[in-house]
């Protein structure tokens, strides 16, 4: 069996980033890094997007950035302005690229399909992967997306659809998401925030052909790149161990509200990295207790009242993008955390707090 100071449990985007930020800051001088992958390329799939509010190791991975979005809903739409933190779109095949460049020089690390040739005992173990169980009574966010191309410049390369909610809601929360590259190149995803026992949900291609023709009234495009995924809106029930930490949405950087991660596991790699000497009496890492209370009260409001969600997000985006960007990034003070409350309906939420 062959032993490592250290051990992360699967190559994703958790993974690299924490042995990325292990590597380039010099941490793994005279120590061993086994990372475990199960794939056997990497390329391009998913695409990861965020406001960047703080500072991050993967500019060079941006594909596309921008200033202005928009909110839809039968109700109406919303343009919403915001110039201190762009909306960063990263390709996580650029991603993939950079990172494994990088730790391919290092001799201390190496890559396992599996744990079988590794003795788990005497390492201080990294996971990134979440807990089995029967999770389908909870709330997820599931989608898929396409990367379209057209023959005639047809969008508006310096605004995104956040969220388009003038579809199809069949009883839950439903949006379509807009991510236009280039005059004639646009990522497009049908979202849906609900359980995911409920399979009559998942004709994701039919949804996304109906939006293109009949709501962006596009006939004619050819299909570049697919992407799907499900993102828990909750925490995994993981025990806790001794000598292992658990990373990305396993370890809680998922924004249970938004399902933004990227740069929680930034700033959550960057904190083992500065910590890692003392790793094993260091305190656990959170996004923030106060956001864990609001966003449970948020989703007992989504999944009691799911009709109401569109007007509640198109209300909340009209206060100061700046305040509301923060909030959703975790980064708000409890004033701009009160300005956000205020938007919102307060007897449905006073209700769902119990």
């Amino acid at each position: 069996m062959k032993e490592f100071d250290y051990i992360i449990l699967g190559g994703g985007c958790a993974g690299l980033s924490l042995a990325y930020e292990l590597d380039i800051n010099k941490k793994l001088n005279g120590k061993t890094l086994a990372i475990v992958e199960t794939r056997d390329e990497y390329k391009r799939d998913r695409t990861w997007s965020f406001w960047k509010v703080t500072d991050h190791n993967f500019d060079d991975c941006v594909i596309k950035s921008w200033n202005n979005f928009s909110i839809n809903s039968k109700l109406g739409s919303h343009e919403i302005i915001n110039k201190e933190y762009p909306y960063q779109t990263i390709d996580s095949g650029l991603f993939y690229k950079k990172v494994l460049n990088e730790l391919k020089q290092n001799q201390n690390i190496q890559f396992f399909k599996n744990t079988d040739q590794l003795n788990l005992d005497n390492s201080f173990i990294f996971n990134s992967i979440p807990s089995k169980g029967n999770y389908q009574e909870n709330l997820w966010q599931h989608f898929k997306g396409i990367e379209i191309e057209t023959q005639k410049d047809i969008f508006d390369d310096e605004i995104f659809n956040l969220m388009d909610f003038d579809c199809d809601q069949r009883d839950n929360v439903h949006f379509f998401y807009t991510l236009p590259f280039s005059k004639n190149k646009a990522l497009i995803e049908t979202t849906w925030l609900s359980k995911m026992d409920d399979k009559t949900l998942n004709d994701y291609d039919i949804q996304l052909e109906k939006y293109i023709e009949e709501t962006l009234k596009i006939k004619n495009y050819k299909i570049n790149y697919r992407e799907e995924g499900a993102i828990p809106l909750f925490y995994p029930s993981i025990k806790s161990e001794k000598n292992k930490i658990n990373i990305g949405s396993a370890g809680g950087m998922t924004r249970l509200s938004t399902g933004y991660t990227f740069l929680n596991i930034q700033d959550h790699s960057k904190y083992i990295s500065n910590n890692i000497e003392k790793i094993q009496n260091t305190k656990a890492y959170h996004i923030g207790k106060k956001y864990e209370f609001l966003d449970n009260i948020f989703l007992n409001v989504l999944k009691n009242n799911p009709d109401k969600m569109p007007k509640i997000f198109l209300n909340m985006f009209k206060a100061s993008s700046k305040t509301v960007i923060k909030f959703l990034s975790n980064k708000s003070n409890i004033f701009e955390d009160l300005g956000i409350i205020l938007k919102m309906p307060k007897w449905m939420f006073i209700k769902n707090i119990f």
